[in-house]
């Protein structure tokens, strides 16, 4: 494909017009504003930064590149095992049902495109419920998207969600929302650089206030998002 080509299809699959319903999850920061640990710009920043630096680096980041390898390789097997092992990993109720409801919206928007590739599809299938890294990596391969610019393509979409989130919620000044996609934006080459160093068996992050706070999320007495 031309650079240009694929530019264009990076960009569909990052925009937040992609019609997953990534802008209805908040992934715990709006708990965390709730309780207070969220409410202001350098709060949200630090926030955003330790989630960036932590779980996503650690372990959401290694996994969406070994999903991307595999489905590269055919290797239906591994892309089973760590889908399942994406899944395991999700923290709380809301964490896991944001993964598989993203992940139904991106299936069924692909079926209706035709864009998932026949020997894709049947492992497709098998999978129970195919979640939104899952279904992303998938994507990037069939419109042969490296596993760089791809993975840069995810972690931009987590980062601009959580800033619009973070927008709403404490709430922030769009202007201020620009310098947090700048300043944190700067960060993203190199989570990419350390995903890619992370080892087999130290994939995983341990977070236990993002899963507190998300839990509590489930019982949150008013809630704009879903997470």
């Amino acid at each position: 494909m031309t650079s240009t080509l694929s530019l264009t299809r990076l960009m569909h699959l990052s925009s937040s017009t992609l019609p997953v319903g990534a802008y209805s999850y908040s992934q715990g920061l709006e708990s965390a504003a709730d309780h207070g640990h969220v409410h202001s710009t350098d709060s949200a920043q630090a926030w955003i930064h330790s989630l960036l630096v932590g779980p996503v680096q650690q372990l959401d980041a290694p996994l969406w590149l070994r999903l991307h390898r595999a489905w590269k390789q055919g290797d239906h097997a591994a892309v089973q095992a760590l889908h399942d092992q994406w899944l395991a990993t999700r923290e709380s109720a809301e964490l896991r049902a944001e993964a598989v409801q993203m992940g139904y919206s991106l299936r069924r928007l692909l079926n209706d495109l035709e864009e998932i590739p026949a020997k894709h599809r049947e492992a497709v299938d098998a999978l129970e419920e195919p979640s939104f890294a899952t279904m992303h990596t998938l994507v990037c391969v069939a419109w042969r998207l490296n596993e760089t610019d791809g993975l840069g393509g995810w972690l931009w979409s987590w980062l601009e969600n959580q800033v619009m989130a973070s927008v709403r919620i404490v709430p922030l000044g769009q202007t201020d929302g620009q310098r947090l996609l700048r300043a944190l934006g700067e960060c993203l080459p190199l989570v990419l650089q350390e995903a890619r160093q992370v080892p087999d068996d130290e994939v995983g992050a341990i977070s236990p206030g993002l899963a507190h706070l998300c839990s509590l999320h489930e019982t949150q007495y008013t809630r704009i998002y879903r997470s």
